[in-house]
């Protein structure tokens, strides 16, 4: 049952949330979440030079990125159901250990192949910390509050497209392009211990003797047949594709199409967290004023209206670095108000599968990525139109569901109209 009100109210446990440390929880859980895409921004200005190091070509790099993506994906889908089972914090321990061991791994591979096998062990590492800092915000607060809480988890969350490539570039320049891998583990060693000293467990005993994987998988099986939730799982899975699509392709677009250097690219790369980061912030006023799911029906709708015309440009012959990074960053900062609104009102109703349905979301948001970026990766040739059309198809998927799921007049059992 959603609350009336964007009060503050008491959680499952009976504890109120007024007296929860929210800012302690929004700023360790955005940073557990942020060390798995710590990983992929922090190498991507060095992409180019990891490829001609070890001899492969763009393709295989990408590889790489997909190999990550499908790893943390299907990893969600057993890291869920196991933060259920066995609580919230002992899964994340067990994956920040596999994903620092998988770094070191990166920073010594002889070769492609070496290094795309590590990186998949690394992304089964990081999906633990994906997918459980929402499940957590799940156990603790609910409505408009969570809306709020995942808001600020985006906003923390948008420190590693932000410092990330900047760090990547000036370690890769200074050291080397392995010892970007070696900062990687350290990333997760000082989140390990984030983890360990300031994140109390979150789900009692008493909830998870219910849970175990037979469960998990029934649960899925209710997820699955759930039209709504799976609308707006779809939704958050192309919104986040459309910026894989851009992660994968924008290293080798920037540095051969238009010449800029790993770091401008960096900064280039910078200015869509900046603009992820200014929504987000906006967002908790926005769906207090107007309601969650009118704020996701105009924001998408805007998102495609700036891809698309992006797109047009594109075609139109339109060839200029700014006209590029300019829309990107409108297209891109929307994600701000996008993804934390499907992400709660999909989760919203599924109390008991919080973790499931966590995972479930994530593991289509990434394997989502994955199919995005090898359908655009045969027609990339370096210049920017099969990038502008994978991240606009994406924009049109999103756009058609949520015309068709958030109807202004439509009611959703269990969900407050306005909200």
């Amino acid at each position: 049952m959603i609350i009336q009100s964007f009060s503050l109210t008491r959680d499952h446990r009976g504890m109120s949330s007024s007296n929860a440390p929210v800012f302690r929880h929004a700023v360790v859980l955005g940073l557990l979440t942020t060390i798995g895409p710590f990983a992929i921004d922090m190498y991507l200005p060095a992409l180019p030079a990891i490829g001609r190091a070890l001899g492969a070509d763009p393709h295989a790099m990408q590889v790489s990125l997909m190999a990550f993506f499908i790893a943390v994906g299907a990893g969600q889908l057993v890291a869920g159901p196991l933060s259920d089972m066995f609580g919230r914090r002992r899964p994340m321990v067990a994956g920040l250990v596999l994903f620092m061991l998988a770094s070191i791994g990166c920073a010594f591979a002889p070769s492609a192949g070496v290094l795309i096998a590590l990186r998949f062990v690394q992304g089964l590492g990081a999906c633990a910390c994906m997918v459980t800092p929402r499940a957590v915000v799940r156990d603790l607060y609910t409505g408009p509050e969570a809306a709020r809480m995942m808001s600020l988890l985006l906003m923390v969350y948008s420190v590693s497209p932000i410092l990330a490539p900047l760090a990547g570039s000036l370690v890769a320049e200074s050291l080397g392009w392995r010892a970007v891998f070696v900062a990687v583990a350290a990333v997760g060693l000082a989140g390990l211990a984030m983890l360990l000293a300031l994140l109390p467990e979150t789900r009692p005993a008493t909830a998870r003797l219910s849970s175990n994987f037979r469960s998990a998988m029934a649960g899925y099986g209710v997820l699955l047949r759930d039209r709504h939730f799976m609308a707006l799982a779809f939704m958050a899975s192309f919104t986040v594709s459309s910026f894989f699509v851009y992660v994968a392709n924008s290293p080798f677009v920037m540095s051969t199409h238009f010449g800029v250097s790993p770091r401008l690219y960096a900064v280039l790369f910078a200015l869509n967290a900046v603009s992820l980061l200014a929504l987000s912030q906006a967002n908790g006023r926005l769906v207090a004023r107007f309601g969650i799911r009118r704020v996701l029906r105009t924001a998408v709708i805007a998102q495609a209206a700036t891809i698309g015309l992006l797109l047009v440009l594109t075609l139109a012959g339109v060839d200029r670095l700014s006209v590029l990074v300019a829309l990107l960053m409108i297209g891109f900062g929307l994600n701000g108000l996008i993804v934390p609104a499907a992400f709660v009102l999909a989760m919203e109703g599924h109390a008991a599968l919080a973790g499931t349905a966590s995972a479930l979301i994530g593991t289509m948001n990434f394997a989502g990525g994955a199919v995005m970026v090898a359908l655009v990766a045969p027609f990339a040739d370096g210049t920017p139109l099969p990038m502008v059309g994978g991240i606009a198809a994406c924009a049109a998927v999103v756009l058609t569901l949520a015309l068709r799921t958030l109807r202004p007049a439509q009611r959703v059992p269990g969900v407050m109209q306005g909200f």
